[in-house]
């Protein structure tokens, strides 16, 4: 399978950074399999949008947790990730929230909403998708393959 991990620079080693924020899977180096979103994370900002690609070999002695598309058990681990707190598996691979659906999140997050309302909100929003790697043995199922500068024709320069 080929991911793409969209950046500002070549990423031929990847690796886990802990930042000020946490994201919505928690700490980890985040891939997706839509080439489209990617480009699109890429041109956020400034510098030049860098595709890299690799590819996943998943291994079986991995401990994976996979979210087939948005649920109560995919919010309520986005929020507790989001609140800080860490996890024990090595890949998690989901919906990723779009903008919109993220600031309803962050609305449930802060109690300006309930699960309900999120809910209300959020049917009719289409999530992209993303997977995450958490730990060195995670990583070592990407194999860097090359990068690319893509601009998205969509975007005004």
């Amino acid at each position: 399978m080929i991911l793409y991990h969209a950046s500002k620079e070549i990423v031929e080693f990847p690796e886990i950074r802990k930042t000020r924020y946490t994201k919505d899977f928690s700490w980890g180096f985040y891939c997706t399999n839509n080439f489209g979103q990617a480009v699109r994370w890429a041109n956020r900002g400034e510098g030049e949008p860098i595709i890299n690609y690799y590819s996943y070999k998943p291994s079986d002695g991995l401990s994976v947790l996979k979210f087939g598309q948005m649920s109560d058990e995919w919010l309520d681990f986005i929020a507790s990730c989001r609140s800080g707190e860490t996890h024990s598996y090595d890949v998690v691979e989901g919906p990723m929230a779009n903008d919109t659906v993220w600031n309803y999140v962050n609305d449930f997050l802060t109690g300006r909403i309930n699960r309900k309302q999120f809910w209300v909100l959020a049917e009719f929003k289409y999530p992209t998708h993303q997977i995450s790697f958490h730990t060195l043995s995670a990583l070592n199922c990407l194999a860097y393959d090359r990068s690319e500068i893509v601009y998205d024709r969509k975007r005004k320069k």
